[in-house]
Formats: structure tokens, sequence, C-alpha cells
């Protein structure tokens, strides 16, 4: 068995492929450091890194260790943290945003399971618009906010939901009747632009710049919020990619929603200041996580004429 200063140590120094350093985090020597590491190879029988003058590298076995153990050692912390939160109790007020309504409707889940598992919080909800969302984060005026991906300059929990993208055209526009669309079609049709308020890389994931091909990406008219967006694909003032939920939670008769499976996926997740992270923040992340996970399938029993236990079907 390894012991956990051990293991702190193996995995700082995976990170951080520099003794110095990894001995200045862990509040050791260097040579304190590289004992440890050299008592580990010992006990496995073989390298975990290569050391040169000039650099130090995982060998594949150590880098398969190191992969193997990261996810049970922040298992372990979390649970110790889930526990202490417990005894401690998790109280105060959180603002919790979302953009859109998938988002909406994964935050309401959470609140829900954060309501049930600690009455004494009390959570404020705002729902962010497309020029303000990543404002409302970095200037503190939500706690924490449910988005869209990628968001750079934040905390970024875990993935609550992935959706394919769909590309948003007028009802009258010539893809139309096609059963699917490449992202090379955006180069044949103004794009409605998303505020310059959003991260570049927020608006360039969506929006390329240029088609997987190379050409250039024409733009269209910008738009502050998603109705606003829909609006202006409606009047056929471009097109916009959009995440596969915004044809069940936004169909118009006058827009028609295309597959385009080329397109990276939208991804969903929850999103805040490293300054402002509290425990209340992270459990508000776990219930998160846990509402959106899918629920298991209802296992069937039927009664077995021979026994008297129900066996499953």
């Amino acid at each position: 068995m390894l012991e956990r200063a051990e293991v702190e140590v193996l995995l700082t120094l995976a990170k951080e492929l520099h003794f110095g350093r990894t001995a200045e985090q862990m509040r050791l020597t260097t040579g304190q450091v590289s004992r440890i590491v050299k008592r580990l190879e010992r006990r496995i029988g073989a390298d975990l890194f290569v050391r040169t003058s000039r650099a130090v590298a995982l060998t594949p076995i150590g880098a398969s260790l190191v992969g193997e153990l990261t996810p049970h050692v922040a298992g372990i912390d979390n649970a110790v943290r889930r526990a202490i939160e417990a005894a401690r109790g998790i109280s105060g007020m959180l603002r919790a945003g979302f953009l859109g309504a998938a988002a909406g409707q994964l935050l309401l889940k959470a609140v829900a399971r954060m309501g049930a598992r600690y009455p004494d919080c009390e959570i404020h909800i705002h729902e962010a618009q497309v020029h303000d969302a990543y404002e409302r984060v970095f200037g503190g005026t939500v706690d924490v906010l449910i988005t869209a991906l990628p968001v750079h300059g934040v905390r970024v929990g875990p993935v609550l939901l992935s959706e394919p993208q769909l590309l948003a055209v007028p009802l009258d526009h010539p893809l139309v009747g096609q059963a699917e669309v490449t992202r090379e079609v955006l180069a044949d049709h103004p794009v409605v632009q998303m505020p310059d308020t959003l991260p570049e890389e927020t608006r360039l994931y969506r929006i390329p710049a240029t088609t997987p091909s190379g050409r250039p990406v024409p733009l269209g008219p910008k738009a502050d919020t998603f109705p606003e967006i829909l609006a202006l694909v409606a009047t056929g003032k471009g097109v916009f990619p959009v995440g596969e939920h915004a044809a069940r939670f936004y169909p118009r008769p006058d827009i028609v929603y295309l597959p385009m499976p080329d397109a990276p996926p939208v991804r969903w997740a929850p999103v805040w200041l490293a300054a402002n992270e509290t425990a209340l923040v992270r459990a508000f992340a776990d219930c998160a996580v846990e509402a959106a996970a899918p629920a298991p399938p209802r296992q069937e029993h039927v009664a077995d004429p021979g026994n008297t236990r129900a066996r499953p079907r």
C-alpha cells in the first residue's frame, strides 16, 4: 500500500515535472522528494520517471500509475470534504445563474437537490442573457453560473450535459429539406454574431472564423439575447449554430433546425470565480452533477413459480 504522502509527492511531481517546484509545494527538501520517488520505484520494481540534467518525464509505467491513482485520490478528497461539510453544516445564500433553457433545467434540478440536502441554504436564481452572462460571473453578481463552454479565467465544474449542434435557418432557406449539413455551409451564408462581451474562445467555438476547408465565415448582424438571435434568423438575416435542446425549448414555425454532425458538441457546466469558491459553491456543483446524471434503468421482476423470490427479467 502507498502512504498518502508518497501519493501526493508522486502526483505533484507528475504535474510539475520538476523536483524543486514539487519540494516547494510539498514543503519538503529536494532530497526528500528524490528519496520518496526512489522508494516508490523500488517498491514497484520499475522507474516511474526519466531524469536528465534538463528535464523530468514520466515513464509509461509512471504515467499509467498516475492516471489510475488520480481519480481515486480526488474521490477520497471529495468524500472527506463532503463529510466535513455535513458535520459543520452548509448554510447561507447562493446566487445561482443560468444561461439558456437547457442550463435552466439543469439548475432547477440542482436547486431541488440542494434544498433537500441543505435546508438551511437560501438559493437565489438569476437568468443571464448572452450579452451579460460572464460579466455577472466576473463582476461577482452571481456566485455560480451554468453555461456553455469553453470559458477561461474561471473554475469549471464537471460537464453536466453534452449535446450535438444544429444549424438554425429560416423556414424558406435553401438548406431546408436537407437531412443534415456540415460546417462548410457556414461559408455560404451570413452567421448571426454573439456579442463581444462573450469571451472570444466561447464565440469562436460556436462560430469559427473559417470552415474546416479554410473558407472564411461571413459575419451577420449581432444580437444580445438568444430570442434576438432567433428573430434575426427567422427574418433571414443569417443562420446560427445552436445546441440540440433549442429544437425542443424554442420551436418556432418560422425556423428549421438542421443537424450539423461535424460540429463539436455544446457542453454545459457550472463555472465560478476561484476567488469566490466556497463550500456552498462546491456543494451546488456536486448536486448539479448528481441531478444531471441519467436515471438508472428500472429493473422489472417477474414471479418465479418455483421460487418465492422475484428474479430480474
